[in-house]
């Protein structure tokens, strides 16, 4: 490993919050001096002295001159930028200093659980993730990948390893967008260890790349001794991935759905993306039907602009006429809208409960038929009413127990 005599690492500025910046310099002599400024110095100033003391002594740093400047940064957000400019510095000898694992977040996830929204964070901006839960997003997806610039990627993967860890997601699914691959096989260091529910593979364009990924995982929890069920979210964002949707929508039993990236798809065919989005509706035709031929979510694209929430509702319209379950989100303010639009209408919660009604009477009495008047109810028409009935219940249509009112 080469080492260097100096090195930085984090964020600075009067417009930073919820974050920090650290310079470390190596010294022959001299022992440990630290210059600490920070904005919450009156409370915290000596528990983030005794933090950066005790990680000085985790990675034997004896001799040095540290700068850190903290803008109220949470102690997880610390300990990634230390180890940052550590790892930068190449003293780190493979250690890593971890938070302690927050209880909270010890929970797992089901192939097909709900997957209305999915909250996009950037991975190098710890400042969004304490409160991102509190939204109640479906899902919350720590970014690696297009919004993290390439000099900051060894950033980006301490603070989703460390936000993993310690921030309290309040229930949503914990979910990771890697790199694209080969490059995103090396984030998978830093994820799979700490609880991650699903992992979003971008640009993707092969089975190939699905087997490698899941290779790669079952390596490491094998390694680790590892339990629990974690899930792949492919997106498909070219021509090519496009045509070769099912391959990869079947390439493993652990996808949970299939997601498209809009933005990189029409750059890739050369047009425009629109808010009508008539550019893209045969892409996400076969986006939706591989997916439904595999047994598995549609998932639609990101809607851009976090203004028009008209249009917004409009756009979820459309994808969940076209079979779309879910939808991207990048500010917390379209989740609302998103499930609101994404909820059954009356009439599908009133259908979905008459073919409920009929087949718990039936399957009372012992029958293996269900009918409503003379219209024969099949198997896959009562999986969607109680999916209908699940979904009008999460949005409180209807209670929990409504068949006993």
């Amino acid at each position: 490993m080469n080492t260097k005599t100096k090195a930085s690492g984090g964020q600075r500025g009067d417009k930073v919050r919820s974050d920090c910046y650290f310079e470390i310099e190596l010294t022959d002599t001299g022992g440990v001096i630290l210059d600490l400024k920070s904005k919450v110095h009156v409370m915290y100033g000596e528990s983030i002295k005794n933090l950066i003391v005790d990680m000085c002594g985790f990675f034997s740093l004896t001799n040095a001159n540290i700068f850190c400047e903290d803008n109220g940064a949470l102690p997880s957000t610390i300990m990634a930028r230390f180890e940052l400019v550590i790892k930068r510095l190449g003293i780190d000898n493979g250690k890593q200093y971890l938070p302690a694992f927050n209880k909270t977040n010890n929970y797992g996830t089901t192939k097909d659980k709900l997957r209305r929204s999915r909250l996009y964070l950037p991975g190098n901006e710890p400042k969004f993730y304490p409160n991102a839960g509190l939204h109640q997003p479906d899902g919350i997806i720590l970014d690696l990948e297009d919004s993290v610039s390439p000099s900051e990627k060894d950033a980006a993967q301490l603070l989703v390893r460390n936000s993993l860890r310690s921030i309290n997601f309040y229930g949503a699914e914990r979910m990771v967008r890697i790199n694209q691959l080969p490059l995103g096989l090396n984030d998978l260091q830093y994820v799979i260890p700490n609880n991650v529910n699903v992992v979003l593979i971008p640009k993707c364009e092969s089975a190939e790349q699905i087997i490698s990924a899941s290779n790669a995982v079952q390596k490491i929890k094998e390694e680790l001794k590892l339990k629990n069920e974690i899930y792949f979210m492919p997106i498909i964002e070219s021509a090519l991935g496009v045509e070769k949707s099912y391959e990869i929508a079947s390439a493993s039993d652990k996808i949970c759905a299939l997601a498209v990236g809009l933005e990189d798809y029409t750059a890739d065919i050369g047009v425009e993306r629109t808010n009508k989005g008539n550019e893209s509706f045969v892409a996400r035709s076969k986006i939706v039907n591989a997916a439904k031929a595999a047994g598995i979510q549609a998932i639609d694209t990101v809607f851009s602009d976090v203004n028009d929430m008209d249009a917004l509702r409009e756009s979820v319209y459309e994808a969940k006429s076209m079979g779309f379950e879910g939808k991207g989100c990048i500010h917390p303010r379209q989740i609302k809208v998103v499930h609101e639009a994404l909820a059954p209408t009356s009439q599908e919660i009133e259908k979905a409960k008459k073919i409920v009604a009929a087949y718990e009477d039936a399957k009372s009495r012992g029958l293996g038929v269900v009918s409503i008047g003379s219209k024969m109810i099949d198997a896959p028409v009562v999986k969607r009413a109680h999916r209908v009935i699940k979904l009008a219940i999460l949005n409180k249509q209807i209670q929990e127990n409504w068949n006993e009112i």
